[in-house]
């Protein structure tokens, strides 16, 4: 009888052990699910321009790693000889007027291509300045892109000129400060915002279709053209200028914007600091707000 009775107890302390057991699943996956369900709520929160100002470079790109690869010395020589082409090109076309811009076009799109495997094909201080602003680049690497564009520039200055002196003609002297006081300071300065933003979302949606090469140069090329043509119509249609818009702050520098002469200093000064702002500041503000344009535009469109 006493192991009857000791079976049966057992029996019972295990019924009774057994319980908690069987109790306790549930509180488990009650603790398993609250987490899942924490999550859902923060990304149902969070913010569509999250990360927005995050880097999109590599991290470890700093000023003691950059001039230790040979690939960083390879872009800096492809974007001399990039710029050096685009501002022969810019040269060549303010002699050859407008009509031409489909010629222009293509010749951008083949630039854009040759040079694009080395440096990316900023090849414009306006673009290199937004790759900056919109973290895409380390500012490191953008200084001495626009460093190599203004002496890529310089070359195509001189390369242009030379052969504009051998021919027995005068300096290149285009645009002039004449020609921005005829037509206002905000006219002029507008008309540069406006292309310089127009290139500069046009860049930054270019870098988005990484379908192929061809795709980047050519959406980059139609975008140029379009700022060409706007900043044509604008000044020498409605405005009566002599479509005295540049796009590019290096090739800017390179076609004698600074005046030669004036009654004193601060007249010269002054200009000076007009041409800067027209033609230097001014499309580096407007690439900015293209590329910020294109990243706050994509961060809506997300799902």
């Amino acid at each position: 009888m006493a192991t009857k009775k000791s079976n049966s107890s057992a029996k019972s302390t295990k019924t009774k052990t057994t319980k908690p057991k069987t109790a306790a699943k549930p509180a488990k996956k009650s603790e398993v699910v609250a987490p899942n369900t924490k999550t859902v709520e923060k990304k149902s929160n969070k913010s569509c321009l999250a990360g927005f100002f995050a880097k999109k470079y590599e991290a470890k790109e700093s000023i003691l790693t950059i001039f230790k690869s040979h690939k960083f010395y390879g872009a800096l020589l492809g974007e001399v000889i990039g710029t050096m082409l685009l501002a022969l090109l810019l040269f060549a076309l303010s002699l050859m007027g407008i009509a031409n811009v489909a010629m222009y076009a293509f010749a951008v799109i083949a630039i854009l291509i040759a040079v694009y495997a080395f440096s990316g094909a900023c090849l414009n201080p306006l673009i290199t300045v937004g790759m900056m602003a919109s973290r895409r680049m380390s500012v490191v690497r953008g200084i001495m892109y626009i460093v190599a564009e203004v002496l890529g520039a310089w070359l195509g200055w001189l390369i242009f000129n030379g052969f504009h002196l051998a021919g027995g003609e005068t300096a290149y002297d285009i645009p002039t400060m004449a020609a921005v006081a005829e037509g206002g300071f905000w006219t002029v300065t507008m008309i540069e915002l406006l292309g310089a933003a127009i290139i500069g979302f046009f860049f930054a949606r270019a870098i988005e279709y990484k379908r192929s090469v061809f795709t980047f140069a050519a959406v980059v090329a139609g975008g140029i053209a379009l700022a060409v043509l706007i900043g044509y119509v604008a000044s020498a249609a409605f405005l009566g200028l002599n479509s005295n818009f540049i796009f590019n702050p290096a090739v800017a520098l390179m076609m004698q914007i600074f005046p030669q002469a004036g009654e004193s200093f601060g007249e010269i000064f002054g200009g000076i600091c007009q041409a800067l702002s027209i033609y230097v500041l001014i499309p580096m503000i407007g690439g900015v707000i293209g590329f910020y344009l294109s990243d706050f535009a994509s961060k809506l469109s997300e799902d």
